[in-house]
Order: C-alpha cells, then structure tokens, then sequence
C-alpha cells in the first residue's frame, strides 16, 4: 500500500508512519513526489491496515497498489524518476529521465586500448556522453571471446579520463559487483541476467545506477519484477532497457518489441532505454530503429559502434561505423526535436 503524508507533515510524524510500518512486520521505502513524502509499505494489504495508518497523524490517504511490482509502479511515484550519474570532475552533469535523450555508444567488448581509446574518440565527436564496452562478456559458446575481464575495467576508466565520457559496463555475478562498481558509473545487468536474483540483490546494495535489460524471453510485467528486487534492496537508480525478444523471426537477431517503450512508460516511473543493436543484430536497420525508439518515448539508447565492425570480435554485424553513428545522431536529435525534447550532447 501507499501511505501519502500532508505536504506539512512533520519529521516526527513521518517518523511514527515508518516505526508503525516496522511494527506491523512490513517493509517501508520513503520516496518523494511533488512536494510530499510517500511511504511504501511492502507486506502489509489488509483493508484494516489501511484504515489503521489513515487515521496516524500527518497522513493525507492510503491507497492499495494494485501491481505486484509496488516500487517500480506508476501508482507508488506518479512522477518520472530521474537518475543523475555520479559526477567527476570535469565530466557534465548527465540526468537520464529528464528532458534530454541520452546517448550510449561503444563496442560490443573492449578489445584492446587502442581499440576502445579509439572509439570513445570517435563516439564523443559525434554525440555520446557515456560510453558502453563489456570487459566481462557473456557468451554462447564458451569458445568465443569472454573480455579482458579487469584489464577492459582499467581500459575504460582511461577512456573516461582521456575523453570525458561516463562508463556503462555488464556485471555477471555477485561477486563482481564491488569491484565493477569502482571503475563503471552505470552497473549492466545483461539480458541473461534478468532473472539472476542474486545478482539483482546484489546491485540492491550498492549505489551506482543500474541499466536492467530485459530477457529475451521475458514479458514486460517480469523485468519490472527484476527491477524491483533492485528497488528493494534500497538501490532507487535503476534503468528499464528493451533490447529484443525471441521470436519465429529470423531475419533479425531478435524482434525489437517497440509497443513495450511506451508501455513501460506508462507503467513505471524508472527511464526507459532502448537498444536497437542487439534487438535487430543488423547494423543497416539501427538507424531507423533508434528514430523509432527516440519517437515512442526512450529516454535514452544504447548503440553498438566499431571503427572496423569486420574485425570485431564480438557483435560486429550489428556495430555502426563512426561516420554512420554520426548520421544516427544527427537524425535522432531531430526526431527529439519534433516530439519536443532535446539530446544531450557532451560538452568540451
């Protein structure tokens, strides 16, 4: 259920709510909107709870959440939720959610230093602010190539220095996520993993951003689940990203299901990005794909780019080059443009 406290509500009383909550054996998440606390009380459903917390001091209403993903729903944060990257000195202020479409772009994997070092060049001159690369890889043949592991870490984090650019990278196991999260501003949870429950426990507490992608098998109502064993876990900066699901279609890596950007939105309050690469696998249709993303509401993307997609050792025929990122950037900042938002284009 949703506890609404008076915009006047006093600490002490919002105090009282939670320790109430506590004592009723449930769990509250303490969010903000519009000027007013908002309690989520996980665990507790009966009608006399309700009544219960109505009448508690401070209170303006009570009201039950009907879906089952409570944290991640519309109904218990009425407003977009707007994740800010932690800053670093001399990178932008980068919010996702907001008014700006962002931007991500970079290879498949961090092949080597001057690979990558290469591309972050290429993909900051054309209009990216954070730069994606897997230096752990999942793979479906345990012959192909899985990343530098921590040397690709350290690769990225030079990239960041070097060109200004924030860091999106994939985490693969719980283990993992204290050191990934040293080096990467954004935590990558692949499409694999959706439903890795240790692992979404694990990122649940740590505070760094989290791009959940959805599986490739998986509905819509199951990534918000995913999503809210993040969200209960304390860790409130999570992305919602479609990149494709597995249908009969076989002229395409994966069917690009376009309806579920707008459903997301219209469900959740958490941004929502879109990856055109992986959900076409062809590098000649991302271009529009993106266009289409940017115009059903994304609020940001995730494109694969390579300075020799014929070299790449992982996803090369879905990697644009350069000067074709170039074009793709160019285009969706007009279609921002006519929906009226803006892209978010780095500085310096």
């Amino acid at each position: 259920m949703l506890v609404v406290m008076h915009p006047n509500a006093t600490a002490a009383e919002i105090g009282a709510v939670i320790a109430r909550v506590q004592e009723r054996g449930a769990t509250p998440h303490t969010l903000y909107s519009n000027g007013r606390t908002l309690i989520v009380v996980v665990g507790a459903t009966s009608h006399l709870l309700i009544e219960e917390f109505e009448r508690l001091p401070g209170v303006e209403r009570v009201t039950p959440i009907a879906q089952p993903y409570k944290l991640a729903s519309r109904e218990s944060h009425p407003e977009d939720t707007v994740i800010r990257l932690d800053p670093h000195p001399g990178l932008p202020e980068v919010a996702i959610g907001a008014q700006d479409v962002v931007i991500m772009a970079g290879p498949c994997s961090v092949e080597s230093r001057s690979q990558l070092l290469e591309t972050a060049h290429a993909v900051k001159e054309a209009g990216a602010v954070i730069l994606r690369g897997g230096a752990f890889k999942p793979r479906t043949s345990p012959y192909s190539f899985q990343g530098l592991g921590l040397k690709g870490l350290e690769i990225l984090a030079e990239a960041r220095e070097t060109y200004g650019l924030y860091i999106v990278t994939e985490v693969m196991t719980p283990d993992m996520v204290p050191m990934v999260a040293e080096y990467a501003d954004i935590l990558q949870i692949g499409a694999r993993n959706m439903q890795n429950y240790g692992l979404l426990h694990a990122v649940g507490q740590v505070q760094r951003p989290v791009l959940l992608k959805r599986g490739m098998m998986s509905t819509v109502q199951e990534l918000l689940m995913a999503a809210e064993y993040i969200l209960t876990g304390g860790n409130y900066r999570v992305m919602l990203c479609e990149r494709g699901i597995r249908t009969f279609e076989k002229l395409t890596r994966n069917t690009f299901d376009l309806n579920a950007v707008p459903l997301l939105k219209l469900l959740s309050h958490l941004p929502v990005i879109a990856d055109p690469s992986h959900a076409t696998g062809r590098w000649d249709i991302v271009l529009p794909m993106s266009r289409a993303a940017v115009a059903a509401g994304a609020d940001g993307l995730l494109i694969e780019v390579h300075p020799r997609p014929e070299e790449a050792l992982s996803d090369g025929a879905q990697s644009l080059r350069p000067e074709l990122f170039f074009q793709l950037v160019q285009e969706v900042r007009r279609v921002a443009d006519a929906i009226g938002r803006s892209l978010l284009l780095p500085t310096g």
